[in-house]
C-alpha cells in the first residue's frame, strides 16, 4: 500500500477544525443569542421600554434582511470565503461591545443605537451562508447531514457555555451587568483561531456552490504541505470565479450562467431568476418566514417575563432561557443528523414546528395563574390591611403595638413569593419546548436548503434567500411581539402567537413534498448496512471463538 493511500483525507483533519469553529462560533452565528441578551440587559438594566428594545430588534432584523441575499450570493464566487466569515465574527463581536458600552438610561440615544444595530444586522448576514458554504466545500452536498447536525451540537453547545458564563457574570454584578458581554471577545478568538487552521486546499469550491453532489477533499489525501495561497482560476479543485455574474437569466436565450464557467469547463450554475422560479423554494420561503414571524420573539419576550421585577435571580433565569434551550437543541440536532438521512426531513421537521404552539398554549396558562395568583394576593394586602387600619383606630393606640402597617402583607406576599417563585421555574422549563422547535427547525433548514439547490451551483444564494425569510419573520415578529406584550400583556401575546404557528405547519404538511436526495438516502442506508455487516461479522468470529472455548 502507497504512502499516498495510507494518508488520512484532507476532509477528515477540515471536518474537526470546522466542528471547533461552530462551538465558538455559537453566540455569534446570527447575532441573535446576544441580541436577546442585550434585550433582557436593556429593558431590565438600562429601563428601555418594550416597544424601544423592539425597535432595535427590527432595525436589526432588517439589515439582516437586507443584507443576507446578497452575502449568499457573493459567497457563492468568493474563494476567501474563511477571511469573509473572520471579519464578519470580528464586526459583530465590536458592535456588541459597543451597544453595552454605548447604552444610556432610558434609550435617551436610542438613534445611535439604531445605528450600531443597522450596521451589525448587516455583517451577520455574511455568516451562516459562510459557515455553510465552507462546510458544503469541505463535506459535500450528500455529506451535509452529519456534518451539519455536528455543526449545530456544537454551536448550541458553545453558546450555552457562553450565555451560562455571561449569567453568572452578571448574577455577581448586578445591576451594573454589562461586563457580561466580555464573553463575546473570548468567543470570537477562539473562531479566529480555528479559522486560521482551515487551508485553502481543504474546500472544494464547486462542491461548496452545489455544482457538483461530492467534494474532492472527501477522497484526496492529507499533504501535510504549509499553508499556502489559493490558486485563482482554473484548479484542480475546479474552476472558481471570483467576480460575482450579472447574468441574472432574464435573457431566455442564455443557458446558466455563462461568466462563471466556460462551456467547455464543467456544469454550470443555474441564473438566479431559475431558482427564484421553483415552486418548492418558494414554499420553503413562506414557512421560514411563517415560523419565525411567530416564534422569533417568543424567546426574548419568556426572558422578560423572568428578568422584570426580580432583581439579579430575574437577569440569572432569563439567562438560563438560553442555556436550557441551548442544551435540548444539542440533541434535536444530534437526532436530526442521525435520522433525517433515513426517514427523510418531513417528518422530524413537523415536530420542530408543532412544538411552538403547545409552547405558547403552556405559556400562556402559566402566566394566567401567574396573574391570578398576584391578584388574590393583592386583595389580602388590601383586606389585612384594612383590618388593621380599623384596629388601630379602634383601639387608639400605636401600629406598633398591636402590628405595624406591613403586617397583612405577610399573610399574602408570602404564599405569592412562594409560588410565584414556582410559577417562574415552570415558565424556565418551557425553553425545552424552544430546544425541541428551534433546534430542529435550525438544522433542518440548512439540510431542506442543500436539497432544492442541489447541482444548481448556487446554495449560498439559495441560504441566502432562506435565510432572509427567517430574519424578516423574527424581525417582524420581534416588534410586533414587544408591541403586543406592551399593549395588551404578556399572556394574551402568547395567545395570539400560538395560534399564528400553526400556520407553517399546516402549509407544511399540506404543501412541501419530500426534499431527501435519492442519492444521500442510498448513501446513508449503505452506512447502516455496512456497520450492521460489520457488526454481524464480528458477532459471527465471537461465537466461533467462544466455540472453540468450550
Amino acid at each position: 500500500m502507497s504512502n499516498e493511500e495510507l494518508r488520512p483525507v484532507k476532509a477528515e483533519r477540515a471536518k474537526k477544525i470546522l466542528s471547533r469553529v461552530a462551538l465558538f462560533l455559537g453566540e455569534l452565528r446570527d447575532g441573535l443569542t446576544m441580541l436577546n441578551m442585550q434585550n433582557a440587559y436593556l429593558v431590565a438594566s438600562k429601563g428601555y421600554s418594550e416597544k424601544q428594545a423592539g425597535v432595535l430588534f427590527f432595525v436589526f432584523g432588517m439589515s439582516q434582511f437586507i443584507a443576507q441575499t446578497p452575502a449568499g450570493y457573493l459567497m457563492d464566487y468568493s474563494d476567501r470565503k474563511v477571511q469573509l466569515l473572520g471579519v464578519a465574527s470580528v464586526g459583530t463581536t465590536l458592535l456588541t461591545l459597543a451597544t453595552a458600552f454605548f447604552a444610556q438610561e432610558n434609550g435617551t440615544n436610542i438613534n445611535l443605537m439604531i445605528f450600531i444595530k443597522l450596521i451589525q444586522g448587516a455583517i451577520t448576514a455574511l455568516i451562516p451562508p459562510g459557515l455553510n458554504s465552507i462546510t458544503q466545500g469541505i463535506v459535500g452536498s450528500v455529506g451535509m447531514t452529519g456534518q451539519v447536525s455536528q455543526n449545530e451540537m456544537m454551536n448550541h453547545l458553545g453558546t450555552a457555555i457562553i450565555v451560562f458564563c455571561g449569567s453568572c457574570i452578571a448574577y455577581g454584578l448586578y445591576p451594573d451587568i454589562g461586563l457580561l458581554f466580555i464573553v463575546s471577545p473570548i468567543a470570537c478568538a477562539g473562531v479566529m483561531y480555528f479559522l486560521g487552521q482551515i487551508k485553502p486546499g481543504d474546500i472544494d469550491h464547486n462542491a461548496a456552490r452545489g455544482l457538483t453532489a461530492e467534494s474532492s477533499t472527501t477522497n484526496k489525501a492529507e499533504s501535510f504541505d504549509s499553508y499556502s495561497a489559493p490558486k485563482i482560476g482554473n484548479s484542480k479543485d475546479g474552476p472558481i470565479n471570483e467576480k460575482p455574474s450579472f447574468n441574472f437569466g432574464l435573457d431566455a436565450s442564455k443557458d446558466g450562467d455563462d461568466s462563471s464557467l466556460n462551456s467547455n469547463a464543467g456544469p454550470k450554475a443555474e441564473t438566479p431568476l431559475t431558482i427564484l422560479r421553483d415552486p418548492i423554494l418558494l414554499i420553503f420561503v413562506i414557512v421560514c418566514f411563517t415560523f419565525h414571524l411567530s416564534n422569533g420573539t417568543v424567546l426574548p419576550l419568556v426572558m422578560q417575563a423572568l428578568a422584570i421585577g426580580n432583581g439579579r435571580s430575574g437577569i440569572f433565569m432569563s439567562g438560563f432561557c438560553i442555556i436550557i434551550a441551548q442544551a435540548f437543541m444539542v440533541v434535536s440536532a444530534h437526532v436530526c443528523g442521525k435520522y433525517s438521512g433515513h426517514y427523510g426531513r418531513k417528518g422530524l421537521f413537523l415536530i420542530g414546528m408543532l412544538s411552538v404552539p403547545i409552547r405558547c398554549a403552556i405559556l400562556a396558562m402559566l402566566l394566567s395563574v401567574k396573574e391570578n395568583s398576584e391578584n388574590a394576593a393583592e386583595v389580602a394586602n388590601d383586606y389585612y390591611g384594612r383590618r388593621l387600619e380599623d384596629a388601630n383606630q379602634y383601639y387608639d393606640a400605636d401600629a406598633a403595638y398591636y402590628g405595624n402597617e406591613d403586617a397583612g402583607a405577610y399573610y399574602g406576599d408570602e404564599d405569592a413569593s412562594a409560588s410565584g417563585g414556582f410559577l417562574n421555574l415552570l415558565i424556565l422549563s418551557t425553553q425545552v419546548l424552544d430546544g425541541v422547535g428551534a433546534g430542529i427547525f435550525g438544522t433542518m433548514y440548512v439540510l431542506v436548503t442543500s436539497d432544492i439547490s442541489g447541482g444548481t451551483g448556487r446554495f449560498s444564494l439559495t441560504l441566502g434567500l432562506t435565510t432572509t425569510a427567517m430574519s424578516i419573520g423574527g424581525t417582524v415578529s420581534g416588534y410586533l411581539g414587544q408591541a403586543l406584550a406592551e399593549d395588551i400583556g404578556y399572556r394574551q401575546t402568547f395567545v395570539i402567537l400560538g395560534f399564528m404557528s400553526l400556520i407553517p405547519a399546516i402549509l407544511f404538511f399540506t404543501c412541501m413534498p419530500e426534499t431527501l436526495s435519492n442519492k444521500e438516502a442510498q448513501k446513508s442506508e449503505a452506512g447502516k448496512n455496512g456497520m450492521a455487516g460489520i457488526v454481524e461479522e464480528d458477532e459471527h468470529d465471537a461465537n466461533r471463538v467462544y466455540g472453540r472455548l468450550a
